[in-house]
């Protein structure tokens, strides 16, 4: 296997999971502690990391072409393909919509600040519709080398960002308990779409090929940089802001507001503005590549120019259409993206794993021989019920019973 391929994976892996979102994380765990905050994202890393190898035990017995739809059909019938496809088009077109609006915003505030152009916002917005569905349209290959780009321009944003925030942690402020139980339930959705990668998985397996060692290779590292890098990020933020000052800013601006207040430096709303660009437009590129495959496996289009044109436009207009005439629509949706992500990330890979390894050893009377995740079904259970734990935070915040964060 190319290392070439399998590193371009892990950073298409890292790339798709570090969004803009992850800016978000600090308020979204500001009344939790930094202690607290870490120990559920390490836990949620796990968990992901855990359902990601479900998936690769699932690819190893299908087409290296299968993506969710087909691995859904063959092993859950038509109900489970229909509940696979709706977790997927809901979550990924979501995300697109959002990205589009967002990095639509971004490029025009760019291009009317730093160039000078007079362009509308809905102008700008389709340019930057066009240029991720050109490079996606083109193939895996495409997506991986813009993407390497991309990947660097941001971890050096990020450093630069991290740099200028390390000299200014107190340690005090890091020892800080939840202020409130309820909290820590909160913040489980937040946390866990942060870790949100499994859309790309079908695209990964399709580019690579069924190697289980790189895959798993691909899995574990790639899914572990945004982990290490959340750390640091809250490591810098919640160590500058008091606690009392995170939970007062009520959004990413005001947040963004105190950081650059505080230490006086204009740098720091600079580099924050830079890395939210490219995490946006990293994460937009890993979340349409897989909705891509995605569509042209279910609309059952050929790898030809045509077809991969058609599929583009399966793919990118309906999103850009929300994006230009009812944003706040698809925004609003995002709230459920955690309910969705669920489905797609822990309930089908649990559900699929179990259907396969009860339909071989049907046939064959033996265990699965073939790579096997380890846990058994205690481990599976474990993870079905961290995915009610976390539908039911959702619900209960949008319910009012407990406070919403992010």
């Amino acid at each position: 296997m190319s290392m070439n391929k399998t590193f371009g994976s892990m950073l298409i892996i890292a790339g798709t999971t570090i969004g803009a979102g992850m800016l978000a994380l600090p308020l979204a765990s500001a009344g939790l502690g930094f202690t607290t905050a870490t120990l559920i994202m390490i836990a949620s890393w796990s968990l992901m990391t855990y359902t990601a190898f479900l998936m690769l035990e699932v690819h190893q017995h299908a087409d290296h072409q299968a993506t969710l739809n087909s691995l859904a059909r063959d092993l859950l019938g038509k109900k489970g393909q229909y509940l696979a496809n709706f977790a997927v088009c809901f979550l990924m077109y979501s995300l697109c919509a959002a990205y589009i609006a967002g990095g639509g915003g971004q490029l025009n505030d760019k291009l009317t600040n730093w160039i000078g152009l007079d362009i509308s916002a809905q102008t700008s917005t389709v340019m930057f519709t066009i240029c991720i569905a050109s490079v996606v349209a083109i193939g895996t290959h495409s997506v991986d080398m813009v993407n390497r780009v991309l990947f660097t321009l941001k971890t050096i944003a990020l450093i630069v960002m991290l740099g200028l925030l390390a000299p200014n942690v107190e340690g005090g402020y890091l020892v800080n308990m939840p202020v409130e139980k309820g909290l820590i339930i909160s913040a489980l959705p937040v946390i866990f779409t942060s870790f949100g990668f499994h859309g790309s998985i079908p695209s990964i397996v399709r580019y690579i090929g069924l190697d289980i060692k790189a895959l798993k290779k691909v899995m574990i590292i790639g899914s572990s940089l945004p982990l290490v890098i959340y750390i640091f990020w809250q490591l810098t933020s919640q160590g500058v802001l008091s606690q009392h000052d995170l939970m007062a800013s009520n959004s990413l601006g005001s947040f963004i507001g105190s950081l650059s207040e505080l230490l006086h430096n204009p740098m720091v709303s600079q580099s924050v503005s830079i890395f939210a660009d490219l995490a946006l437009a990293t994460s937009f590129l890993g979340v349409s590549l897989g909705l891509f495959d995605f569509v042209a496996d279910s609309f059952k289009q050929h790898d030809k120019k045509y077809g991969r044109l058609q599929t583009a436009a399966i793919t990118f207009v309906p999103p850009l259409a929300f994006a230009l005439f009812y944003p706040q629509g698809f925004i609003m949706a995002l709230g459920f993206a955690a309910i969705a992500l669920v489905i797609l990330a822990i309930f089908l890979p649990v559900a699929m794993v179990s259907a396969q390894r009860k339909q071989f050893e049907k046939n064959s009377g033996q265990q699965n021989i073939g790579y096997q995740v380890a846990g058994g079904k205690p481990a599976m259970l474990a993870a079905t019920g961290a995915g009610v734990l976390i539908i039911t935070a959702q619900f209960l915040q949008m319910a009012g019973v407990i406070p919403a964060v992010g």
